[in-house]
């Protein structure tokens, strides 16, 4: 496929909803009418295996993508780089509307990570990715519209967040890692053949696999500062490191179904379990910058009055009594950050500032 070409990915939905299907049919439908566009019909992209036949297709693919889920686009983008598929954020403008009762943030720059995160130390390549969420319209239409709009700044700088190539130095530094999650350089260029072979004379193409539904971590590597709480945290063996000295979720299908305890001990709020019901977890877009309180304090804890270090650790020993082993409470894995916060929390005076700046921000 020539690399000036632009891909369109169609992620399916997990339930057979048909409004969802018809929604999916329509776009694949319209994007393929479209000159110099290429669609690809996927299985639902979190279950999906990194050695399976979607995914050694999807690095095959040159040139800018857009990626189009029933997941908010933060996860979506994250769970391709997990697998592989890796470039900049390029910038959409049909976006999902968010309302009071879903309780997120829009993140509009103002974070503080600076440098220390892992994707400005290693940087992405170059070419975008544009992340399309199927629920921010029932008009395909204007997912069409949205696309071509795509279409015509594609393979340019413009609507592309900080592309920045990969030179040959940085990719000296990369030494491929044992585990199948390193977050390095990606693979050689394909010659395309294997694409025009899958597309044919058609302008669509469909792979079939049959995944079981899957629950796991995904770090959102432009937050994650490398801090490691997530590894001390979990006691599962779900997290790693690779040669880089880099977090990585090294054992995925270890982690246990239902348990986003290790995204509320999260500092940055990098880590995003994409089918979790509250928002910000699921992968909702956020922003710490101006608020000097915990996310986790607002997002995580499920019950009235419960810290979210203590949601954590409530999660994660009954994880622990269902596999079979004994609960650990805050003896373990707890840092010194989350176990001073926990001491504040108690106080009524910090209390009362956590009141004045939710109010402060009108939510």
């Amino acid at each position: 496929m020539p690399s000036s070409s632009l891909t369109v990915i169609v992620s399916a939905g997990q339930s057979r909803n048909p409004e969802k299907r018809d929604l999916e049919q329509a776009v694949v439908d319209g994007a393929s009418s479209l000159s110099g566009v290429k669609v690809l019909r996927i299985p639902h992209l979190y279950d999906l295996a990194k050695d399976g036949e979607t995914y050694q297709t999807l690095r095959k693919i040159e040139g800018d993508i857009v990626l189009m889920t029933w997941m908010y686009t933060r996860a979506a983008h994250w769970i391709m780089d997990r697998n592989g598929v890796r470039g900049q954020f390029g910038v959409v403008e049909l976006e999902q509307e968010f309302d009071d009762a879903d309780e997120v943030e829009k993140n509009d720059g103002a974070d503080d990570l600076g440098d220390d995160r892992v994707a400005t130390i290693y940087p992405r390549p170059a070419r975008g990715i544009y992340t399309l969420d199927f629920r921010a319209s029932t008009d395909p239409n204007e997912f069409i519209a949205e696309i071509e709009r795509i279409g015509a700044i594609s393979n340019s700088s413009v609507g592309v967040v900080s592309s920045q190539p990969l030179t040959l130095e940085m990719l000296a530094r990369f030494d491929l890692p044992t585990n199948d999650t390193y977050i390095g350089a990606p693979p050689p260029p394909s010659t395309g053949s294997e694409l025009s072979t899958l597309f044919g004379t058609s302008s669509v193409a469909v792979i079939e696999e049959h995944p079981a539904r899957r629950w796991y971590p995904v770090i959102d590597f432009s937050r994650c500062t490398n801090c490691m709480e997530c590894i001390d945290f979990c006691l599962f063996g779900v997290y790693g490191i690779d040669s880089l000295e880099t977090i990585v979720v090294e054992q995925a299908d270890n982690c246990r179904k239902g348990c986003p305890a290790c995204s509320r001990v999260c500092p940055q709020n990098a880590i995003i379990f994409p089918q979790h019901k509250t928002p910000a977890i699921a992968g909702a877009p956020v922003d710490s910058g101006g608020l000097k309180i915990d996310l986790s304090k607002l997002f995580g804890a499920p019950d009235d009055g419960e810290d979210a270090a203590a949601a954590a650790v409530r999660e994660r020993d009954e994880q622990l009594v269902l596999a079979g082993r004994e609960a650990v409470g805050t003896s373990t894995g707890l840092s010194e950050r989350l176990a001073a916060g926990r001491e504040k929390t108690t106080q009524p005076d910090q209390l009362d500032d956590l009141l004045e700046q939710l109010d402060a921000l009108d939510l």
